[in-house]
C-alpha cells in the first residue's frame, strides 16, 4: 500500500475519531501499559500522527512516531507539535531506535501492511525493555466484528478476511521473539455521530481496503449507503467493537 500517492491527502480526515473515542482508546492503552511513568513510547506506523502527541501527554515520556511513508510523516510534522514527539523514517522490520529503548509499542491498524511478521516481532522485541508491552489494534479474521460498512460493501469483508492476520499464528510469531500473550481487550468505540457523518467519512476512501475493491463495488456500496442516509430521520451513532491484543516482553 503506497500512502504517498493519495492516502496521505485524506487519511487524517477520513480516519478522524470523535474526542470521546480518542479518550476511550487512551484509557485502553493506559490499562495495559507498564505501571511506571514516564514511559518511552514507540508509535509504530504512526501515519499522520493521529495518536502520537496524545501518547506523549498520556505517558509523559518521549514518543517516537516511526512511519515509512514520507508524505504521511510530512502531514504529521505539519500538525499539532509536541516537544516530546519525534517522527522518524522506518518500518516494523527496520526501527531506527537503540536496543531496549522503549517501554511501550503501539501498532494501530498496521500489521496487515507488514509482510514479515516474524521479522517485525524480532525487531519490536529488540527495542523493548524487559517488562515492556506491545499493543496491537487490528482486525482478526477469526474474530471479525460485524462492521456497518460491510452491509454496504460486502466485498470489503472478504478483502479484510484475506488481508488481516489471524490471531493464533500472529501470537505464535511474537512468542518466538520473546513477546508473550497477555490478553485481548475488546474496545467499544464511536466512529461517527450519525449515518450521514459516517457516509461522508467513507466517501474519502481513507481505508486501504477500498484500493482492493472494484469501482463498481464502490459505486454500488455508496448508492446503497446514500439511500439509507436519506431515510435517517434521527441521527443514529455508528459504534463498533475493536480488538486490542496485548503482549509483554519477557
Amino acid at each position: 500500500m503506497n500512502y504517498d500517492e493519495r492516502q496521505h491527502l485524506v487519511y487524517a480526515r477520513a480516519r478522524a475519531l470523535p474526542p470521546e473515542t480518542m479518550t476511550e482508546w487512551l484509557r485502553a492503552f493506559a490499562r495495559h501499559a507498564p505501571a511506571g511513568r514516564p514511559l518511552t513510547v514507540l508509535d509504530l506506523g504512526s501515519g499522520t500522527g493521529r495518536f502520537t502527541p496524545l501518547l506523549a501527554e498520556e505517558f509523559g515520556g518521549p514518543v517516537y512516531g516511526v512511519e515509512p511513508s514520507v508524505r504521511m510523516r510530512e502531514v504529521a510534522e505539519a500538525g499539532a507539535a509536541h516537544p516530546a514527539v519525534t517522527y522518524l523514517e522506518g518500518s516494523a522490520t527496520e526501527i531506527p531506535l537503540p536496543d531496549a529503548s522503549c517501554d511501550l509499542v503501539l501498532l494501530f491498524l498496521v500489521l496487515h501492511h507488514v509482510r514479515d511478521h516474524q521479522a517485525a516481532a524480532a525487531e519490536i522485541a529488540r527495542v523493548l525493555r524487559p517488562g515492556g508491552r506491545v499493543l496491537i489494534r487490528s482486525s482478526f479474521p477469526d474474530r471479525m466484528p460485524e462492521l456497518l460498512w460491510y452491509s454496504y460493501f460486502p466485498g470489503a469483508r472478504l478483502v479484510d478476511e484475506q488481508v488481516f492476520p489471524r490471531m493464533e499464528p500472529l501470537v505464535e510469531d511474537f512468542a518466538e521473539a520473546g513477546l508473550a500473550y497477555v490478553t485481548v481487550d475488546r474496545v467499544q468505540e464511536r466512529i461517527a455521530d450519525s449515518l450521514s457523518d459516517y457516509a461522508d467519512r467513507l466517501r474519502l476512501r481513507g481505508s486501504s481496503t477500498f484500493e482492493r475493491l472494484t469501482e463498481e463495488e464502490i459505486l454500488d456500496g455508496f448508492a446503497a449507503l446514500d439511500a439509507a442516509v436519506d431515510t435517517e430521520r434521527v441521527a443514529r451513532p455508528v459504534d463498533e467493537e475493536s480488538d486490542l491484543l496485548v503482549l509483554e516482553r519477557s
